[in-house]
């Protein structure tokens, strides 16, 4: 609209002048024809009308220029902005029906539109059922793939040649959130992400080793080659790494070519704190051992005299004494260290609170006389536990309650107790068939279970757990319980439905279309936008002058990948602002002094986004003002925001430059995006996401593929020239 205006601005300007040019050459004309007596009368007779005539062509002028606007809208202006929806349409997947404006023929024409859309999405349906259904067992083969890869208790990372991850699955982010250190702990975000360089978390020298060794490997022909290292974190944990290689299979040849590489992560840091410590026992026991053996062999090699003195005799029996006892210490001491080695090959999972009971009473049940319920139990509750050695400690308590004290019947509890899980074995006892002074001494009895003794005790069990054990009585009832207290699952490991984002999809943990792009071989500003990865961010503030004291209160972002939302790698953090939020802002970003009290400054937040938002392009809505929030902090954090940026306001104006509005709320209707938590920073990162990614294939409609060349194009655009 605003480009019509400026011709018929320019338009009315023309026809004003050619009109007094008009009026002045014909009194020319006139002027010229006459006597100067003649003048005289006229000048006189036209000044009194002077003022009434200039009235009169200004007028003219107004209305000729409501007309000629009118005249625009109706048969410019109405046609170009139903060509700019009708490429929305075509371009996207969006559906909706477009609003008849302008003309009768232009009416007729978005009515024949409509009607060609409406065709076309019931070929598209039909399609898509076609699609689907002869997709359907590749579908199943993608869904197996995912599963496993989620579930595999191994941490694998799949790379390519540039160290870019592509595949990672969730054991593997479990770990690498484990081992990163704050500010891997702030905002959400963490070490490991689709499009993210590996080089985060490992050296680029050991891995450049490992692949030239699989390499070297590969020319001389080796089936299966592989490479293992084991490096030390930032946080100075040890990971066990094994490198294989991912090989693609030219046609019709059996020659392979390297294009990526698996790499299978174990934590070895216990194991190996394990080990030497069972080195340092081992070690102790054999230099002690020899003298202890030393002296008793002495002892009894006097012994043998018959006329020893009968004092002599008697410190001699204290020695061997004194050193059998100590041999017999040591051996406990390996016995404990065997132990623990055991234990701590147990691996540690989340599992339901009532899936374990579940299991439990099946177990007892199996036992054959004995039976199990469940009574009382939080059905929401996540545990945090080894369930093969707890099922075994609950299932021996209970075959020995059915053994020595005739108990027919047991129950299970479990709820949350001061920030655990409290599981109870209940039961209800019998005449004179159970005291106090025979149940506590079962917890460091060795386990049996199915007949087969086992090294491990109940107190082992809990010990791994660093949990509580212990035999109770109920008084009001007379019930008697033995009582385990487990570890809860840590509230990040369990899997939450956001309030913002919904994702009812899978999680993107893979992308393998990341094999074909190497970000090392082409320039950035060359680099096709599809191929990109994007950083989307907004920030919610104090004010609109950040220059002059505003602060941020709430910074987030997404990422995108590939052309994917990875809805599940987001940046999300609340900010102090170490000064008053004004209460005329509240209603707008419904951030409140409560809410922000407490939460990381924005010195600390900074650096995780920046971390967060490495090595990818940044997006933003009106990025001016957002940059302008971050630019004022490179001082204060020493940290420089220097990513190539893009604008969606402006992106918008460029392949729409006839619509009326560019604000995000405009552009996610034209598009049919449902914004979820409006003037949030994560609903808004996550809304201009979706706007991003829809105008990407409209912008390659014009010609513009690459990252430079958007960037021009939105230069050229009216809004870039504002100053915000």
């Amino acid at each position: 609209m605003r480009r019509f205006d400026k011709r018929v601005a320019i338009g009315v300007v023309i026809i004003g002048i050619v009109c007094l040019a008009w009026l002045l050459v014909t009194g020319a004309l006139i002027g010229a024809a006459l006597t100067e007596s003649e003048r005289a009368a006229v000048i006189n007779a036209v000044g009194a009308r002077a003022v009434l005539l200039v009235l009169m062509w200004a007028v003219s002028l107004v209305l000729v220029g409501s007309m000629l606007s009118r005249l625009v809208a109706y048969f410019m202006t109405a046609p170009a902005r139903l060509a700019e929806e009708a490429q929305v349409l075509l371009g996207t997947d969006v559906k909706r029906q477009l609003e008849p404006t302008g003309s009768v023929e232009n009416r007729r024409l978005t009515e024949l539109f409509n009607q060609l859309v409406q065709q076309r999405e019931a070929l598209r349906e039909e399609m898509d059922e076609r699609v689907a259904e002869a997709a359907h067992n590749t579908e199943q083969e993608k869904n197996r793939l995912a599963a496993l890869m989620s579930e595999l208790t191994k941490s694998v990372v799949v790379c390519n040649l540039d160290g870019r991850i592509l595949l990672y699955n969730n054991r593997a982010r479990m770990q690498f959130r484990a081992l990163s250190q704050a500010p891997g702990s702030i905002g959400g975000t963490e070490l490991i992400g689709l499009g993210r360089s590996v080089y985060g978390v490992f050296d680029r020298k050991l891995v450049a080793h490992a692949l030239e060794n699989i390499q070297h490997r590969l020319q001389r022909g080796a089936a299966a080659p592989s490479a293992q290292f084991i490096t030390t974190t930032p946080s100075g944990q040890l990971l066990r790494a094994q490198m294989a290689p991912v090989r693609s299979v030219q046609d019709n040849s059996e020659a392979s070519q390297m294009t990526g590489f698996v790499l299978m992560l174990d934590n070895i840091t216990r194991e190996f704190e394990a080990q030497a410590r069972q080195d340092s026992i081992l070690h102790t026991l054999t230099e002690r051992s020899r003298a202890a053996l030393a002296n008793m062999q002495a002892a009894l090699d006097v012994l043998e005299y018959p006329d020893i003195e009968p004092d002599m005799h008697d410190r001699l029996l204290k020695v061997l004494r004194e050193e059998t006892a100590g041999l017999g210490n040591r051996l406990r001491e390996i016995k404990s260290s065997s132990v623990d080695s055991l234990v701590l090959r147990w691996p540690l999972e989340d599992m339901l609170g009532a899936d374990l009971a579940a299991a439990a009473i099946r177990r007892i049940e199996s036992l054959g006389t004995l039976t199990a319920v469940a009574d009382d139990l939080d059905d929401s509750l996540w545990l945090k536990v080894e369930s093969f050695s707890l099922l075994q400690a609950l299932s021996y308590l209970a075959e020995r309650l059915r053994q020595e004290c005739t108990i027919t019947t047991v129950q299970l509890r479990l709820k949350r107790v001061d920030g655990r899980g409290q599981l109870d074995l209940c039961w209800q006892p019998s005449a004179n068939k159970l005291t106090d002074k025979v149940i506590p001494g079962w917890e460091t009895d060795p386990m049996r279970s199915a007949g087969e003794d086992t090294s491990l005790t109940i107190q082992d069990v809990v010990e791994r757990h660093g949990g509580a054990f212990w035999f109770g009585r109920e008084p009001e009832n007379g019930t008697v319980f033995f009582r385990f207290l487990l570890p809860l699952a840590a509230p990040q490991e369990q899997l939450e439905t956001a309030s913002v984002v919904r994702n009812e999809s899978r999680p993107e943990y893979y992308d393998f279309d990341l094999f074909q792009t190497s970000a090392q071989t082409r320039s950035l500003e060359d680099s096709k936008l599809s191929e990109l990865s994007f950083t989307v961010f907004d920030t919610e503030t104090t004010g609109l002058d950040p220059a002059n004291g505003d602060e941020i209160i709430q910074l987030a972002a997404v990422r995108i990948v590939n052309g994917k939302l990875l809805r599940q790698e987001s940046f999300d953090q609340l900010v102090d602002p170490r000064r008053a939020i004004p209460r005329i802002t509240i209603p707008i970003h419904g951030i409140t002094p409560e809410m922000v009290k407490g939460q990381p400054t924005i010195d600390k937040v900074l650096p995780a986004f920046h971390q967060f938002a490495q090595d990818t392009v940044l997006v933003a809505h009106n990025a001016a003002f957002d940059m302008r929030c971050l630019q004022v902090k490179e001082k204060l954090t020493g940290l420089v925001f220097d990513h190539p940026v893009m604008d969606t306001l402006l992106l918008s104006a460029v392949v729409h430059p006839n619509q009326e509005s560019h604000r995000l709320e405009a552009i996610t209707e034209r598009f049919n995006i449902n914004i979820l938590g409006r003037h949030t920073a994560l609903g808004d990162a996550m809304a201009t996401a979706e706007v991003f990614l829809r105008l990407i294939p409209l912008l390659a409609e014009k010609g513009i593929h690459t990252l430079g060349q958007a960037r021009e194009a939105a230069q050229k655009t009216y809004y870039a020239r504002l100053k915000y």
